[in-house]
């Protein structure tokens, strides 16, 4: 399902990506790729204290294979929608 954007990170060493953040679902895992490019990711995590924010760093970083260093939330942090910066 991100295998695109996994595509575009490889080629280009960074992308940036806007999530929606769906928190307290069985499990995390990218559930859909919406028409404006937004990807709502299911997360086995609650919103609260950071929770989900860890677990869409570290399903990312897993998904494109960085460190989890490498991927920042850089706008949305409180929100469910949210923009994040991965570099190689």
């Amino acid at each position: 399902m991100i295998s695109e954007f996994i595509k575009k990170f490889n080629a280009r060493g960074e992308i940036y990506l806007r999530i929606k953040a769906l928190p307290n679902r069985p499990m995390t895992e990218a559930r859909q790729v919406m028409a404006d490019q937004t990807i709502k990711i299911n997360l086995a995590a609650k919103a609260e204290k950071g929770q989900a924010n860890r677990e869409i760093i570290r399903f990312l970083a897993h998904e494109f294979a960085i460190n989890k260093k490498n991927v920042k939330i850089i706008g949305g942090a409180g929100d469910r929608l949210k923009l994040v910066r991965l570099v190689k």
